[in-house]
């Protein structure tokens, strides 16, 4: 019994605990170096760089900062 407690204890926990969390990608123009866009992106750090990585277009780059 104290193993079903303890198993149900570590599975909640670990449901009330997210990766994800908020980034801001952020697109510059590549000619001026001035701020295009910034979007905020709430999922884990490898999905917000790929999102916020394809935003960009042949003018601007975008970084998640």
């Amino acid at each position: 019994m104290k193993k079903i407690i303890l198993l149900a204890i570590v599975a909640t926990t670990a449901s009330l605990t997210s990766c994800k969390k908020n980034y801001t990608c952020t697109c510059t123009y590549n000619y001026t170096g001035g701020t295009a866009e910034t979007y905020t992106i709430r999922d884990t750090k490898s999905n917000a760089t790929t999102t916020c990585n394809s935003y960009a277009t042949g003018i601007t780059s975008c970084s998640i900062k």
